[in-house]
């Protein structure tokens, strides 16, 4: 008896990107088959039963098929926006003469605190649109810029809204520790506090977060703040994540390590401890060039150590309104290769295997194989470098998200 999908695309070229195979995993001659919208088979022609079925069989002539993109680094929920800093900042203001004119974060937190939940959703929705319109099927965002309970809690609501308007998987992370609220008078301690006796319990029990995530850094948290942060997520039950190392050594790679944080991310002033410890912890290294790009860095995250140490490197966006208003993870791939020389192959794992892997969800997606959701995006290349190499182009020809 033939054996019935309800979904088959033939006549494709697969980049599976599973990590046990070479070379993006690539199958020229390919066939993906699903059900009940995960992947049942994803292989050569020749191995695929001949007398198979499906309801729907899909003639890919030819094209590519790779993992649905993975955008593990968002802050996509925000009020506001920050276009006429970017211009004071082109006319030669310092990021500290706009902040002591209302600007900065503060500027974001008060918008997004007059915000509503529908508003929220709504302004996300385009910016959102822009990565599913680029083949993303799975996108995280961060609360952060609402810094008391009751916003942080509407950002997290919002982005879990956001799921339920697109056909996409949305993974949150609570970012409560991103920046002192002009309430807080200057004092860390007193507002991590709250961050920790609150927020995080009020957050885990409405079950808005999938994650925690921290800004450690000199102009935001320290290392035993963050701590503190941690060790009340790790109670909880919650994973965590860090803003490490982007301005400064702090040591927040090797704080993220001994934390089992799925991932630590930005990492430009990492050193070679910081780099052994991920390696060690299998915490993923996520790159973002595009706020070392709109942010003018000079200090290059340390590729090539985290190549040596055997650390896993994605790629994500960090789509904010301050430092890095990109909505692209094609763009994000040219700019990882161009601007800190990863391979193809490192791009394109980074915004799909490795992604899925700084979310905690590499068994759900990110590669193409049994078991997983039949996340893919179907492209019309030649050749899977294309994707890398192209700037303002995008070649997608279909998307498609848990089988549809």
């Amino acid at each position: 008896m033939a054996e019935r999908f309800d979904r088959i695309w033939h006549k494709a070229r697969l980049a599976t990107m599973r990590a046990d195979h070479p070379d993006l995993g690539a199958i020229e001659h390919g066939v993906i088959a699903a059900r009940d919208g995960r992947v049942v088979y994803a292989g050569a022609r020749t191995d695929f039963p001949a007398n198979a079925d499906a309801a729907d069989r899909i003639d890919c002539e030819g094209r590519w098929i790779t993992p649905g993109l993975v955008d593990c680094h968002t802050h996509l929920v925000y009020g506001g926006d920050r276009a006429h800093e970017f211009e004071l900042r082109l006319k030669g203001a310092s990021y500290e003469e706009i902040a002591r004119a209302g600007g900065g974060i503060v500027s974001t937190v008060a918008a997004t605190r007059k915000a509503s939940e529908s508003e929220l959703a709504a302004h996300a929705l385009p910016r959102l649109d822009a990565l599913i319109g680029e083949g993303a099927t799975t996108v995280e965002i961060k609360s952060g810029y609402g810094l008391d309970i009751e916003t942080e809690m509407r950002q997290l609501a919002a982005a879990r809204g956001l799921g339920r308007q697109r056909p996409v998987t949305i993974r949150t992370s609570f970012l409560g520790a991103h920046a002192l609220p002009p309430e807080a008078d200057g004092d860390k301690d007193r507002y991590i506090d709250l961050v920790c006796k609150e927020m995080l319990p009020a957050i885990a029990k409405a079950g808005l977060a999938d994650a925690v995530d921290a800004f450690m850094e000199g102009i935001a948290f320290s290392g035993e703040q963050t701590e503190r942060v941690f060790e009340t997520a790790r109670r909880l039950g919650l994973p965590v994540k860090l803003h490490a190392d982007q301005l400064s050594n702090l040591g927040g790679a090797t704080l993220a390590a001994k934390f089992s944080a799925l991932s630590a991310d930005h990492l430009e002033h990492t050193d070679e401890a910081g780099a052994a410890a991920l390696a060690k912890a299998g915490t993923v290294a996520v790159l973002l060039p595009g706020a070392f790009y709109f942010i003018r860095e000079t200090q290059k995250p340390p590729v090539e150590a985290f190549r040596m140490h055997g650390v896993p490197m994605a790629l994500a966006t960090d789509s904010n309104p301050g430092s890095s208003p990109l909505t692209s993870l094609l763009l994000a791939m040219n700019m990882g290769a161009t601007l800190f020389r990863m391979n193809v192959a490192e791009c394109l794992a980074g915004v799909t295997r490795e992604g899925a892997r700084a979310l905690g969800v590499l068994n759900e997606t990110g590669t193409l194989e049994a078991g997983k959701w039949c996340d893919l995006a179907i492209w019309d290349i030649e050749r899977p470098a294309e994707l890398v190499y192209r700037i303002g182009f995008n070649p997608l020809h279909r998307r498609v998200w848990r089988g549809q």
